[in-house]
């Protein structure tokens, strides 16, 4: 049977126990095994084993039935326990109401008493504590103070409490009747207010905290109390600024004092804002003065620097401050006293920066020009100015003598660089000095100053002498460096933008100032654009003055109608040379002096000009046919050189002048099939006849025929 309890372990499956069943089975293995299987060896097996099962059923059953029975029998007794238990219970709960009701009603009468007592007991403790005070007051009264409280120096405190109590009484006393000893009582109470004071003070220089909050606590209900926090204030105070840092100092000495006030009186927060507002009001403003008076009218800069310098510190030791409890409205209360101290400076901070920025500018200005022994022109305004302007745009005539600054821009960067970092500077003070009401009107100002100063004085006057350095267009050999003014212009620009959108905007994003600033900004860009334009335009103009002159002196009218037409051993022209190489330095020149969309724009108005100068100069030569090829070759490498400009439309003409040079050498009988060709078919016909015309073959009467 241990065997078969085995065989129904759990997870029990019928398929595995047989096949366990007749593997433990000698001769039930299947084939293969140790033994031969034997079917009736098996069968007797599985017979002997049903009947074990059937008599371990009966068992089990048997087993079952006799736990049911006794599991029936428990359960009755423990409902009758149950019941025993709840009856038990109701009885005690009956018990327990009858004790509440009881305690209840003990517990009225006890206050009932305690009433009575108190009703009697308090008039008798007053009746006694009157009594008491008599015998104190007939004491002063007769001048005699014998009692031990008053003669014996450890009874201060209940002396206190009594002097105290008698003084009050003393004041409702008639003058007249009892002048004596109301002055008796006034020493005595004097008397022993300075002897607890003077114990305070002794006590707080022992370190004796538990003495300090004592004496402190008897002083509470004196007058003197106030002048005992006062000497508090001053004796903490002593030894706590010995270092030059006074900022520094004070947070330490109110970290260190916080805890020990908590300890020591019983509202701490108004000590502490009394000592705060007595460092601040004598030691911050003792030290905010000398350091700014002294500067003050002798050094302004340093002054603005020692302003904003002691206003920050002062404002981040307020910050530090507002951990501790200060009462309920600390913010507020730190503010009027860093106000209490900066207010005259702050009323005059916008005038002086403004007197400052613009004496520090202008000495910028002056040095940069003085260094370069430049004497500043004096740049015209009003409606002849305009007038000229004007007439200066629309035929790019230089109004006024030609100068020549020998290639000087007249652009600093380390100058740009002076002026933007006091304008920053002078930012960072505005947004901490201004009051929040004031900040974008400040803001403003210095905005104005710095567009006077780099915008004006700097940027445009530099473009002003950099228009009246730029040469005529028949100009020879001329020095074209305003591109180089553009490039450092539009450089310079981009960092005054740059500080524009960091510094200023913060400052007056939210007020109307923000419209006035973009208002005054876009003013300044279109009067730069305008003349950047009038001088891009002009240079571009000399540019192609300087390659006509290369064509003029270079090229030469044996050029393309050579002598001996089969020994010509040159690819394309010395002057074709000279214009690429002078194109290529140029391109290069404009791509490096500016960005963007500038850049592209430019080079299709110089690339245009340029095509329209090589178009108007093959046009003043016959080409006979080597000469109609070389012709072709200069084309090629002026097309070679248009590629450069990397502009579609450029390149695109440059291919159609390439083709209409194809008529000077193309065969008579083919002219209408060139001419009809992809990249002439739309040009005006005219244009085609001239060509043709150029051909030292045209007068020919087969030519003129074929072309017709």
């Amino acid at each position: 049977m241990a065997t078969t309890a085995q065989l129904f372990e759990e997870p029990f499956d019928a398929d595995e126990y047989i096949e366990r069943l007749a593997w433990r089975t000698p001769g039930g293995g299947s084939k293969g095994g140790a033994e031969a299987f034997d079917p009736k060896r098996l069968l007797e097996e599985f017979e002997n084993h049903i009947e074990e099962l059937k008599q371990l059923d009966e068992k089990i059953q048997r087993r079952v039935e006799k736990l049911e029975h006794q599991c029936h029998r428990e359960a009755k007794e423990f409902a009758h326990k149950v019941q025993d238990l709840q009856r038990s219970n109701q009885v005690a709960f009956q018990h327990f109401q009858e004790l509440d009701e009881h305690i209840s009603y003990v517990a009225t009468k006890v206050c009932h008493l305690g009433d009575q007592l108190e009703g009697v007991n308090t008039p008798r403790q007053r009746a006694v504590e009157a009594q008491r005070l008599m015998t104190y007051f007939n004491e002063f009264l007769d001048g005699d103070l014998r009692s031990d409280v008053f003669n014996n120096p450890d009874k201060i405190k209940e002396a206190a409490d009594i002097i105290q109590k008698l003084h009050l009484i003393a004041q409702e006393l008639p003058f007249d009747r009892f002048a004596d000893v109301k002055a008796k009582i006034a020493s005595k109470y004097h008397d022993l207010e300075r002897q607890l004071i003077q114990e305070f003070t002794a006590a707080q220089r022992r370190g004796e905290i538990g003495r300090m909050r004592e004496v402190a606590a008897v002083l509470l209900h004196f007058k003197g109390y106030a002048y005992c926090v006062d000497v508090y204030i001053k004796q903490c105070q002593e030894g706590a600024y010995l270092r030059n840092d006074v900022f520094e100092d004070t947070a330490v000495l109110c970290q260190r004092v916080n805890k020990q006030v908590g300890e020591v009186f019983s509202s701490p927060e108004t000590v502490m804002a009394k000592l705060i507002q007595n460092i601040f009001e004598n030691k911050l403003q003792a030290h905010v003065k000398e350091k700014l008076d002294e500067t003050r009218h002798s050094d302004v800069e340093q002054y603005l620097k020692n302003l904003y310098d002691l206003y920050s510190r002062s404002t981040a030791l307020a910050t530090k401050l507002t951990e501790f409890n200060l009462g309920s409205d600390k913010h507020t209360f730190l503010s009027k006293l860093i106000k209490s101290i900066f207010s005259s400076y702050l009323e005059s901070y916008i005038d002086m920066e403004r007197d400052y920025l613009r004496t520090r500018g202008a000495m910028i200005l002056q040095r940069y020009y003085d260094s370069k022994n430049h004497q500043k022109r004096l740049i015209g305004t009003g409606s002849i100015q305009e007038l000229k302007e004007r007439i200066r745009q629309r035929t790019n005539l230089p109004l006024g003598p030609i100068i020549d600054t020998h290639g000087e821009t007249f652009l600093s960067p380390e100058l740009v660089v002076n002026l933007l970092q006091e304008t920053r500077h002078a930012f960072e003070r505005c947004n901490r000095l201004s009051d929040p009401s004031d900040l974008p009107k400040n803001a403003f100002v210095i905005f104005l100053l710095l567009v006077d100063h780099l915008c004006v004085e700097h940027i445009d006057y530099a473009l002003e002498i950099g228009l009246s350095a730029i040469p005529s267009s028949d100009a020879k050999n001329a020095n074209l460096y305003f591109l180089d003014v553009v490039q450092q212009a539009n450089s310079i620009f981009h960092l005054f933008d740059k500080q524009f959108n960091d510094q200023l905007m913060p400052l007056i994003s939210s007020s109307p100032k923000l419209a006035e600033c973009l208002q005054k900004k876009k003013e300044v860009i279109e009067q730069m654009e305008v003349k950047l334009d009038t001088g891009i335009d002009r240079t571009t103009n000399c540019m192609v003055g300087q390659m006509k002159h290369i064509l003029t002196t270079e090229q030469k009218k044996t050029d393309f109608r050579p002598e001996d037409e089969n020994n010509v051993m040159i690819q394309y022209t010395t002057a074709c040379s000279k214009v690429c190489a002078y194109v290529s330095r140029q391109v290069e020149h404009v791509r490096k002096s500016m960005d963007g969309k500038n850049v592209d724009t430019v080079l299709t108005e110089l690339g245009i000009r340029f095509h329209r100068l090589i178009h108007e100069h093959l046009q003043q030569y016959s080409y006979s046919s080597m000469g109609g090829m070389l012709a072709i070759c200069d084309v090629a490498e002026y097309r070679r050189s248009a590629k450069e400009f990397r502009v579609p439309l450029v390149l695109q003409l440059f291919d159609t002048l390439h083709a209409l040079c194809n008529l000077l050498v193309v065969a008579p009988d083919n002219l209408k099939q060139v001419c009809s060709g992809e990249q002439l078919t739309n040009l005006d016909r005219n244009l085609l006849h001239a060509f043709v015309q150029l051909r030292v073959d045209y007068r020919s009467s087969r030519l003129g025929r074929h072309f017709s």
